[in-house]
């Protein structure tokens, strides 16, 4: 193939997302030499000049059917939940129909398309072996390649080591959670922890990045504020190091699980021991995948063991850290953005391969 491969990855908003996230690490790390890159979405966001800094074309708000027609992309690359989504990929579909096109989704949370629309998806990339083994018992369907793989949401590991090289250094016990502004992304146990450890740890500091109305109602109702900081939302990936930096231990509580768990990762990147939960029934429950249980962290079924397990970390130092540097090896090994990136890079041209060669 002569020149550069055109790729074109969709999303559906350009905000602070873990999806927008992932687009954008993708584009800053695939090689230069062998892609030509661009962002569609329909809606602006502080991702947009981010990736355009990082030498990708945007195009925000035009309609996707004329963005594919003036990109004219070898290949299109869909960021989406993975349900039927038909107005979405119609304008695809149309595109493929007239052009040769490679379309590759990453299937953020694991979910089945048998609509005719998704039928232009070529290959579908799961974000964790979660995703893929719930898929496969849900379907039926043998997740093997090239019709199905699991690619992990790339983080940029090699900053976080060189923004934390001695990993986080905490000057007192805090504990720390992160999340969108969402209700949907938070659980009772990460409210039903702070009177415990408010009472059992001395100097105990809560830091809270996507607080809720609830638990700042939660906060005030239990005068848990002397102990309880919320912050802003954080944009960049140093500013991020510097929220973990400060940190003796994540905090993860979601009650809708993570198909992946971008924020564990990123702690993890740095050097960080997490503290998370088991996901009931079908839902969710990547975060397990990422927390292996006394070994990158600790996982907890209730609020007792939940603040058990925070303030075992939080009173043997040399423990956590043991922690925090496994999974700082194992966010290096399996997470490095110049590796997943490299790896995506070389799955477009094989899949390009085999379509052009009818395979």
């Amino acid at each position: 193939m002569s020149g550069r491969v055109r790729v074109l990855h969709v999303l559906k908003s350009l905000g602070l997302g873990g999806t927008e996230k992932v687009a954008q690490s993708f584009l800053a790390h695939l090689d230069r030499d062998r892609f030509e890159t661009a962002v569609h979405s329909p809606e602006d966001g502080p991702r947009a000049a981010q990736i355009r800094q990082g030498g990708s074309a945007t195009f925000v708000g035009m309609d996707l059917g004329r963005a594919l027609s003036v990109f004219r992309p070898q290949v299109v690359h869909l960021h989406r939940a993975g349900w039927p989504e038909p107005e979405f990929l119609r304008p695809v579909r149309d595109y493929a129909a007239r052009n040769p096109v490679l379309v590759v989704e990453t299937n953020v949370f694991g979910r089945h398309d048998p609509s005719p629309s998704g039928s232009v998806i070529d290959t579908h990339l799961f974000v964790s072996h979660f995703c893929a083994e719930r898929y496969a018992r849900h379907t039926g369907v043998a997740v093997s390649w090239p019709r199905y793989g699991v690619l992990y949401n790339p983080v940029d590991t090699d900053f976080f080591a060189a923004a934390l090289p001695d990993g986080p250094q905490p000057s007192e016990p805090v504990v720390g959670r992160i999340s969108r502004a969402d209700p949907g992304k938070w659980s009772r146990l990460a409210l039903e922890i702070l009177p415990i450890l408010a009472r059992a740890t001395p100097g105990f500091r809560y830091r809270v990045v996507g607080g809720v109305p609830e638990a700042m109602s939660f906060v005030r109702a239990h005068g848990l504020s002397p102990h309880v900081e919320f912050l802003p939302p954080l944009s960049t990936d140093a500013e991020l190091a510097g929220f973990y930096g400060g940190l003796a231990v994540l905090a993860h509580a979601n009650d809708a699980g993570e198909s992946f768990g971008l924020v564990i990762a990123e702690a993890m990147a740095c050097g960080l021991p997490v503290v998370t939960h088991p996901s009931r029934e079908e839902r969710d429950n990547a975060q397990v995948e990422l927390v292996e249980h006394g070994v990158t962290g600790l996982v907890a079924e209730t609020a007792e063991e939940y603040a058990a397990c925070v303030r075992r970390l939080l009173e043997n130092s040399a423990e956590a850290r043991a922690m925090g540097l496994a999974g700082r090896d194992k966010a290096r090994r399996l997470y490095r953005a110049q590796d997943i990136a490299g790896r995506l890079g070389d799955l477009y041209e094989e899949l390009l391969a085999r379509k052009r060669e009818g395979a």
